[in-house]
């Protein structure tokens, strides 16, 4: 299985950005989707999350109400939209998948499958 994130690049405070995940290699929908996140010295922590359906979603507190995860079984692909983008959010972000279709507490030890990392950096 392999996944490929995009997206990633340089904007101001205030903005948007939206990234992708492709997923390849396996079948997309028994999977639960996250996004994660490494700030330079600091650990991997989770963003955001999506069970297999799309019917439910997990945020960290920190990005509720700013970012919205989503999914396209049909196109397999796993989409964060990030608003409201602030400096504390610069890191680079990751795509992972879980071998379950839940999306509840999913930690780093959960991951099964890595994407490789987009920059996200976010000017004051």
């Amino acid at each position: 299985v392999q996944l490929q994130a995009f997206g990633g690049g340089l904007v101001q405070a205030g903005g948007s950005l939206r990234l992708s995940c492709v997923v390849s290699g396996s079948t997309f929908s028994p999977y639960a989707m996250g996004w994660f996140r490494q700030a330079p010295g600091k650990d991997r922590e989770f963003v955001a999350a999506i069970n297999w359906s799309g019917s439910a979603t997990y945020y960290k507190d920190s990005v509720k109400g700013r970012f919205t995860i989503s999914r396209d079984n049909a196109k397999n692909t796993v989409y964060l939209q990030m608003n409201s983008l602030k400096p504390d959010d610069t890191a680079v972000y990751y795509c992972a998948a879980k071998n379950t279709q839940w999306a509840r507490n999913f930690h780093v030890s959960d991951v099964a499958y890595w994407g490789q990392g987009t920059q996200v950096t976010v000017s004051s």
